[in-house]
């Protein structure tokens, strides 16, 4: 019985998690402030208190995950509101280097060592400081760098150039298993999609890992092996 409990207890705690991250709202780990981390950690230190209580007391760390789930609710809205607060809530934006200066008291707040900083430059594609105008470090913990214009990667319009924009690709086939909505949603059919194929000799789809279509027309299918069907 205890058992049946845990794994009850468990799969409620994954859906109380999962329905308190759609309200709080999505993002990625590297986006997070620093309060929504350890909001975040603590939420998830007591769904797994929770996932393991034997005893009927399993409403209590309900109730706090819902309470730590509105805080952070009410401090976005104090963040969309009051322009004030957010550096105090969120924190702010911090220049580390600017124009060949080192910011040396910017460090220290962030605690940033300088070589953490140099490393942070390298894995970016910076090897030479002299090659950054600004360094900022955001808000989410991330440093932003901004290369002197001579130094960033060239771009076409560089070169006054104006490619084609691109499209997204669509997923016609995924895992042998043919996307008829997203088909539909392109105006095709399965018989359109299997003189296409069988025009790359491809017979049958169940060999097809992934099968994509551009917006340029072109159908890009990646067998599960190197071989093609004949």
């Amino acid at each position: 019985m205890e058992i049946i409990k845990i794994i009850g207890l468990s799969i409620g705690s994954i859906l109380i998690l999962f329905i308190l991250t759609k309200i709080m709202g999505q993002r990625e780990m590297s986006q997070l402030s620093v309060f929504d981390y350890f909001i975040t950690i603590t939420i998830g230190s007591i769904a797994a208190e929770m996932s393991t209580s034997l005893e009927n007391n399993f409403i209590q760390p309900v109730v706090a995950m819902i309470v730590y789930a509105l805080i952070t609710f009410i401090v976005s809205i104090l963040n969309t509101k009051f322009v004030k607060l957010r550096p105090i809530l969120s924190g702010k934006t911090l220049i580390l280097y600017d124009n060949g200066t080192l910011f040396k008291e910017n460090f220290k707040k962030a605690k940033i060592d300088l070589n953490e900083f140099l490393v942070q430059c390298r894995t970016n594609g910076f090897f030479n400081l002299s090659d950054i105008k600004t360094a900022l470090l955001e808000e989410n913990g991330k440093i932003s760098f901004l290369p002197y214009s001579d130094k960033r990667p060239a771009n076409p319009s560089d070169f006054n150039i104006k490619p084609k924009e691109d499209g997204i690709a669509t997923n016609l086939i995924l895992d042998g298993k043919v996307m008829e909505e997203n088909l539909k949603e392109l105006g095709l059919d399965k018989l359109w999609l299997d003189e296409m194929l069988q025009k790359q000799k491809i017979i049958k789809t169940d060999n097809i890992f992934l099968a994509t279509y551009s917006s340029d027309g072109n159908l890009s299918a990646y067998l599960t092996d190197n071989t093609k069907d004949k």
